[in-house]
């Protein structure tokens, strides 16, 4: 039995993705913040999908509770084959000069270290058993820049960076590294966060149709299932009325 770990799975894609894989029989390691959310997933994938789960409930922007959550794995816990980076957040939207410094230290904290800490602890198991699979989620805002989004599209294009750098770390020991680099995604709680929960702010995606964290939780599947010498290295995906990070047809959803 394959194990995949998920960061940030608690909601949006990560919930998303932990679902897609219990289905296919995965066994499971969920992380997450919130404690209740990650108990109540849990049960609810042992029940019905009749799978292992083990929760681990830390923040991934703490190396320290990194660490020690992720080193009580055992036995059989530590066999990862497929880590995926998930974790991530966009906080605040407006220029540089009236940007939040709090704001700026949770993204960079969130988005980079975090994809940092947890690949720092798991990759050399991957390298001692000579096999495995890092997915990172990127965005389209690491593949160019947009009004108001300036620190998040930097934290953005360092996930770009970093994949590609851990590829070519990591490719001689039969670690396969990719990434996927979606547009506007729905079914997650991205524009609520980065809108401090303000839900008004937060309707951005009424008159047009995104794609969903499904539809993410499958191409992720679709690339961890090819066969091992195959690896896909980057998926650039958003809904078909998105021609970019800021051009997009909103003349109704379809």
């Amino acid at each position: 039995m394959s194990t995949i770990l998920i960061t940030g799975a608690t909601s949006g894609i990560g919930k998303a993705t932990a679902i897609e894989y219990a289905k296919n029989g995965y066994r499971l390691i969920l992380t997450g913040r919130r404690e209740k959310k990650l108990a109540t997933l849990t049960k609810q994938l042992i029940t019905k999908y009749k799978v292992e789960v083990m929760p681990l409930c830390f923040d991934v922007r703490d190396y320290k509770a990194v660490k020690t959550k992720l080193n009580s794995l055992k036995g059989k816990w530590r066999k990862i084959d497929i880590l995926l980076n998930n974790a991530g957040l966009a906080k605040g939207f407006g220029p540089i000069h009236k940007g939040k410094l709090d704001d700026w230290e949770t993204m960079i904290d969130t988005n980079i270290k975090g994809l940092l800490y947890m690949t720092r602890i798991v990759a050399p198991w991957m390298v001692k058993a000579n096999k495995g699979h890092i997915i990172n989620i990127a965005s389209t805002a690491g593949k160019e820049v947009y009004p108001g989004g300036n620190v998040y599209c930097a934290t953005k294009h360092a996930v770009d960076a970093l994949t590609k750098a851990l590829r070519i770390d990591l490719h001689p020991y039969g670690i396969r590294v990719g990434q996927v680099a979606p547009g506007h995604v729905e079914a997650t709680e991205f524009a609520l966060v980065r809108y401090d929960g303000d839900k008004e702010k937060s309707k951005i995606y009424e008159d047009f149709t995104p794609i969903n964290s499904k539809d993410v939780a499958r191409i992720i599947y679709f690339m961890t299932s090819q066969p091992k010498h195959v690896n896909i290295q980057d998926i650039l995906v958003m809904g078909s009325q998105q021609a970019n990070c800021y051009l997009i047809d909103r003349k109704g959803r379809i």
